[in-house]
């Protein structure tokens, strides 16, 4: 079943430049989807339409099938939008804090926060963390920060805008394990990255974005032979699925 579609989705800048071009595109239910592409290919302002941070120039988008200008503050809970700059996210003087501002913000009570902020830290396993300051946590803590934070708005759908940028091995493991048990409870996951190798096995769909189009999608494993051509690096060796699933291990 169908939750997310971009209709004829086009992106204009004030400045002329045009960043996406005619985008059609339905996301299912529980999917895992990993967009690709070069730099400036349109990747980044494609997922920012999801959830009503850009407006499109022509074109629309259907969550559930109905248009998301129509409540983007209903949108906002059940899209969440992880950040390439985790810092951006946290505006907490502690972590649970952090966790606490978006159902503040809907005017829950207090037990209601309390225990959404108990079970998304629990989520991500920053429990331990909750009275410490933000700024205290390694790269992987604060990435997995910014997720509880947006798991503290209940949302269907997980969006990651390159998750393992200037992570180490260790915090790239703890993001990359946080995003596959997201999906394994039920979320459905957009993921934006350039790093396939680390992500490619536990992907249902790759899409192929090149100069703000959509060139190519289908099942990885049948795409593994054309993704150099559009300037992304190939998963090294032949069985792609196996390699990539060590990360795990």
């Amino acid at each position: 079943m169908s939750i997310l579609t971009a209709e004829h989705l086009t992106h204009i800048f004030p400045n002329g430049k045009m960043a996406i071009n005619d985008i059609n595109l339905t996301i299912q239910d529980g999917e895992f989807v990993i967009i690709v592409g070069s730099n400036g290919s349109g990747k980044t302002v494609l997922i920012r339409h999801f959830n009503g941070l850009y407006l499109p120039t022509q074109g629309k988008v259907l969550l559930d099938g109905k248009p998301i200008t129509e409540d983007l503050t209903s949108v906002r809970k059940k899209i969440g939008l992880i950040f390439q700059n985790s810092d951006s996210q946290i505006v907490g003087q502690t972590v649970a804090e952090d966790v606490a501002f978006g159902p503040e913000n809907l005017n829950l009570s207090r037990k209601d926060v309390d225990e959404l902020v108990k079970k998304s830290l629990e989520a991500v396993g920053l429990c331990a963390f909750a009275d410490e300051r933000p700024h205290t946590l390694s790269g992987g803590q604060k990435r997995k920060l910014a997720v509880a934070g947006v798991l503290a708005m209940n949302p269907k759908i997980l969006i990651f805008d390159e998750p393992f940028t200037g992570l180490d091995y260790p915090g790239v493991l703890q993001v990359l394990k946080q995003i596959v048990q997201l999906h394994k409870s039920g979320h459905t996951i957009i993921l934006v990255t350039h790093e396939l190798e680390k992500t490619l096995a536990h992907a249902d769909r790759l899409i192929i974005m090149d100069k703000g189009r959509i060139v190519r999608e289908g099942e990885p494993s049948q795409l593994m032979d054309e993704v150099e051509l559009y300037g992304i690096k190939r998963p090294y060796g032949k069985n792609r699925r196996v390699e990539t699933m060590t990360w795990l291990s």
